[in-house]
């Protein structure tokens, strides 16, 4: 139901992508979904720490959720990745290295660190396979969002 996260399965997808790619829903260019995708690695990896900002009695919740079928909510809001920031790169490919790089830091860090855990603002502490599948639903979400998939 949901991508497999390994980049042979995702770069195929981000070749359909261009800079004119329109979003079937919201108001994310093509390029800020690839960074915000590449946020949420830096999220997993520590390099752009977060705090939760559900209580931590939700935790076990949202969890379940992570762990079900349900796919995201189409037109979710989340403070940490708002349509209107600012982009990093001078076009789409540069964002696409970058997601690539950071994709192959993330992998490493938790083989590097098989108990790492960082702070997912709304799933709390998250481990390298909670990661993934957040990661496999967040990607599933943006692709079909941009009529990739």
């Amino acid at each position: 139901m949901f991508l497999q996260t390994d980049l042979e399965t995702l770069l195929p997808y981000f070749d359909k992508l261009t800079a004119e790619t329109k979003p079937l829903w919201g108001a994310m260019s093509a390029q800020r979904m690839v960074e915000h995708l590449t946020d949420t690695l830096l999220i997993a990896i520590g390099e752009n720490p977060q705090a939760l900002v559900i209580p931590e009695d939700k935790i076990p919740g949202m969890l379940r959720f992570l762990d079900s079928d349900k796919p995201m909510a189409k037109d979710i809001q989340v403070p940490f990745a708002l349509p209107d920031t600012e982009l990093r790169h001078e076009e789409l490919e540069l964002a696409v290295d970058e997601y690539v790089d950071i994709y192959l830091q993330f992998e490493e860090a938790y083989e590097t660190n098989p108990e790492l855990t960082h702070v997912h603002p709304y799933y709390g502490p998250l481990n390298h396979e909670q990661w993934t599948r957040l990661h496999s639903k967040h990607v599933t979400h943006h692709f079909t969002q941009f009529g990739l998939i």
